[in-house]
């Protein structure tokens, strides 16, 4: 990498940081390095980019201008490369953020086709149930489950998936089996993240709506943990069939108030805005769309 394109890397990294120490970790220097790289570059453009503090460092109004530029042109030329290679010859690292358990049911055991299909391509999960902040993470995308806040991220939906309410075989067979959604107040159930941690729980059936209003002594903030608590006999539970399916083909769990339906779960792959995502991001929210496609089509 020249100088110049390290001074560029260097400065975007610390300013979507926020910290030299973390820059030099992510690229393997001392920190001093990267001070002085940020240093040469201001001083070659004569203007002052970052504030530094003992703590932090911000982009000064003149610093976010030229973020915005220096991360364009670098993402373009990493295209660029890719491109010329063509979609067979990816290279660099693809660093995607997403849900633990997402990650661990639904996009590890499909990897191996994709990176298959990309040898010379590494790929990083930055796998967490919070939602990370995804310029400063340094992801080049995200996976995420639900409806999307408003952002300056461009976003695009890869695939649905149904709510299904779940209970273990042990429950039904002592609390019963619930027949409308009414029923469901008179039973323990499991709130969790998103809209199943909501008290009120929307149906429709024939196009009518119903709603009932839901307790239980069990709150769980990650939806495998919302799982294990249903497997466990602990309560009724709300889930997405992604979430769901191992435990539902083992008869761990089982669906019921199968007459009635929720709002299905939205997945939408998530890049910084105001560019065309990269080569890198396309072809893996295409391949990872079509393998969606093909599980709900029964394949």
């Amino acid at each position: 990498m020249s100088d110049r394109l390290r001074e560029l890397t260097a400065f975007v990294r610390a300013g979507e940081t926020g910290s030299f120490s973390r820059v030099a970790r992510e690229l393997g220097v001392s920190q001093p390095s990267i001070s002085r790289m940020v240093a040469d570059l201001e001083a070659r453009l004569g203007v002052k980019l970052l504030l530094r503090t003992t703590r932090h460092v911000t982009p000064t109004d003149a610093g976010r201008v030229f973020l915005e530029r220096a991360r364009q042109i670098l993402g373009d030329l990493d295209d660029a490369e890719n491109a010329a290679r063509g979609v067979d010859g990816l290279r660099g690292t693809l660093r995607v953020a997403l849900s633990g358990a997402f990650g661990t049911r639904e996009v590890i055991p499909r990897l191996p086709g994709f990176a298959a299909q990309h040898p010379k391509l590494g790929i990083e999960l930055l796998m967490s149930d919070r939602t990370e902040d995804l310029i400063a993470e340094g992801a080049d995308m995200a996976l995420r489950l639900g409806p999307l806040p408003d952002s300056g991220f461009g976003a695009r939906l890869l695939g649905k998936a149904p709510r299904l309410v779940v209970a273990s075989p042990g429950y039904i067979a002592r609390k019963g089996t619930p027949q409308t959604p009414a029923d469901l107040a008179r039973h323990d159930c499991i709130l969790g993240p998103g809209l199943s941690g909501r008290t009120g729980w929307s149906f429709t059936r024939s196009g009518k709506a119903a709603s009932v209003t839901v307790e239980g002594s069990i709150k769980v903030t990650s939806a495998d943990g919302v799982i294990a608590c249903a497997k466990a006999g602990l309560g009724i539970a709300v889930a997405s069939r992604w979430m769901c399916q191992a435990e539902l083909e083992a008869g761990e769990v089982v669906a019921i108030l199968s007459d009635y339906q929720l709002d299905g779960v939205e997945l939408h792959a998530v890049y910084p805005g105001g560019r065309r995502p990269s080569l890198k991001v396309r072809t893996f929210s295409d391949y990872f769309a079509a393998q969606l496609m093909h599980k709900n089509e029964g394949g």
